[in-house]
C-alpha cells in the first residue's frame, strides 16, 4: 500500500512524454494489463495504448480489451482452433465466456459451455453456444461424454481452475488440449504429471496475456481482429453494468456473489 486495483480501461490522452510517437493528447485509446485503472486518471506506458478505431466508443474499447484479446489468442494461438472441432468452454456466460463462444463459432467450431443458472445459459445460447450443461444439475463430464459420443472435446477453455481441474481432463479426447485461462474457483493443486499420459496424451497449458502481446506489434494485431469483428457485428458485447467508480465496493461484491454475466464497467 498504496495501491491502486484495476489492469484495464479506456479513454482520452491527456498528455504524453518527452519522444512518444505512438499516441499523442485526444486520441481515444484502451489499455490491458496495466495496473491503476480505479482512477480518474492513468499513467499508462504509450507502447500498451491501443487507439480505438471510430466504430468503437470508449466503453466498448474498455469492455473489450482484455478479454477480448484473450478469446483472440486461445483460439488462434494457444490451441489454434479449426472449423468442425468441438470446444467445451467453463463460465460461458462470463465476460471471457461470451466471447470465446462466439469466437469459435465464427471460426465454425461446435461449442459446449457451462453455466450454473437458467438465465445464463440464456446468454450463453445467445452467444450462439450450441449445447448448454447446468453444471449445478448435471455432471458436465456425463454430458461432454454424452455429447460427442463418448469422444471427447478436443480443447477445453477452463477459467475456473480448481474446481473443475480433474473433470476438465476428463472431457478431453486423445492428445486433447486443456488451457487452463483463470483461477477464479482457487489455484489449481499440485498433480502428478503423468496423469497425463494415463488419460490419453494430453497438453496442458497455463496462458497468460501479457506473453501474447508482449510486443506492440503483436497487441495491436489482436486488437486490430478484435475490433474488426466487433464493428462487422462478428462480436457482440456484453456489458451487464456500469457503476459509478465510487461503488467498486458493490462492484466487487456483484462479482464474487457470482451475479454477473458478461462486463461490469467503473465510470469515473
Amino acid at each position: 500500500l498504496p495501491f491502486t486495483l484495476g489492469m484495464e480501461g479506456a479513454g482520452a490522452v491527456d498528455a504524453v512524454g518527452p519522444s512518444v510517437s505512438e499516441v499523442k493528447p485526444g486520441d481515444r485509446v484502451a489499455y490491458a494489463m496495466e495496473l491503476g485503472s480505479y482512477a480518474e486518471y492513468a499513467v499508462v506506458p504509450a507502447r500498451r495504448l491501443v487507439p480505438l478505431p471510430a466504430g468503437i466508443d470508449t466503453r466498448s474499447g474498455a469492455a473489450a480489451l482484455l478479454q477480448g484479446m484473450t478469446a483472440q489468442y486461445l483460439v488462434r494461438s494457444t490451441y489454434p482452433l479449426k472449423k468442425g472441432e468441438t470446444v467445451l468452454v467453463h463460465a460461458a456466460a462470463g465476460g471471457l465466456g461470451l466471447l470465446l463462444i462466439q469466437f469459435a463459432k465464427q471460426i465454425g467450431a461446435t461449442v459446449i459451455g457451462t453455466v450454473s443458472t437458467e438465465e445464463k445459459a440464456r446468454r450463453a445460447r445467445e452467444a450462439g453456444a450450441d449445447e448448454i450443461i447446468l453444471y449445478t444439475e448435471t455432471d458436465f463430464v456425463a454430458a461432454v461424454k454424452r455429447i460427442t459420443n463418448n469422444q471427447g472435446v478436443h480443447v477445453v477453455y477452463d477459467s475456473v481452475g480448481k474446481s473443475t481441474f480433474e473433470k476438465s481432463l476428463d472431457c478431453l479426447r486423445r492428445r486433447g488440449y486443456l488451457a487452463l485461462c483463470g483461477n477464479s474457483s482457487g489455484p489449481v493443486p499440485p498433480f502428478n504429471v503423468s496423469t497425463l499420459a494415463a488419460k490419453g496424451s494430453l497438453f496442458l497449458t497455463r496462458p497468460s496475456l501479457p506473453h501474447y502481446i508482449s510486443e506492440r506489434e503483436e497487441l495491436l494485431a489482436r486488437a486490430r481482429e478484435l475490433f474488426d469483428w466487433i464493428i462487422a457485428g462478428k462480436l457482440k458485447l456484453c456489458i451487464d453494468k456500469s457503476l459509478p467508480l465510487s461503488q467498486a465496493a458493490e462492484a466487487h461484491r456483484l462479482l464474487e456473489a457470482r451475479q454477473t454475466t458478461g462486463k461490469v464497467l467503473l465510470i469515473p
